[in-house]
């Protein structure tokens, strides 16, 4: 990609990862809620599960418009793995706007008394619903696990921004038993661990730059 346009795919994937945060703090429901639990949340708090849906939605763009930026640090070691993380990962982004849309119809349905508690959990049984969800959670994080190895191997990050991506992916077994604030938490670190890429890509790119032009004045 040009150079210029670097930091400008640095600062989306940062919101991005912000906005993952924002809409997690959002989320009116707890993990482990049943059908019925779900659908009063959701009548209660129909505002509020609408701003957790815009914020993914804004994720979802935002963080697939943060990786070319994530790309430029495999340009020398771990250029496959990182493509391949990539690859992964932005299948997961786009799945984020998919389960964002997937939200506002469900809250339109709430809202029209046009869902039971008994047929949304008949609706979360379904095969092929079940499959796309788990192949969008498993690209996700999937995609972070192989940026985080293939950072590792580049080599040009500091060592706790891959750190925190695995350990993003780790906590993902007991994400459901943090609450909201530990997911809250828990986001944050991939936040924390986009900044970090972030800020390596752009000081690359500023490197590459000054090269240039001292090798222009010579």
């Amino acid at each position: 990609m040009r150079s210029d346009w670097v930091p400008l795919s640095a600062s989306a994937l940062v919101i991005g990862a912000m906005s993952l945060v924002f809409g997690s703090l959002l989320n009116p429901a707890t993990a482990g809620q049943d059908a019925t639990a779900t659908l009063h949340v959701v009548d209660d708090a129909g505002g509020q599960w609408l701003g957790m849906a815009v914020m993914y939605f804004l994720a979802s763009v935002a963080l697939t418009l943060g990786l070319p930026a994530v790309l430029t640090l495999f340009n020398r070691r771990g250029h496959r793995l990182g493509l391949t993380g990539a690859a992964v990962f932005l299948v997961g982004t786009i799945g984020l706007a998919g389960y964002s849309m997937l939200m506002v119809f469900f809250r339109a349905m709430v809202e029209a008394k046009a869902i039971t508690g008994g047929s949304l959990d008949e609706a979360t049984h379904d095969l092929g619903l079940t499959v796309f969800l788990y192949t969008w959670i498993a690209c996700f994080y999937g995609g972070v696990l192989i940026l985080g190895i293939a950072l590792f191997v580049a080599g040009r990050t500091p060592r706790w921004v891959p750190s925190l991506l695995l350990l993003f992916v780790v906590a993902l077994p007991v994400s459901g038993h943090l609450g909201r604030v530990g997911m809250a938490v828990q986001v944050m670190g991939l936040a924390v661990a986009c900044t970090g890429i972030a800020i390596a890509a752009v000081s690359d790119e500023d490197q590459k730059r000054a090269l240039a032009a001292r090798t222009s004045l010579a």
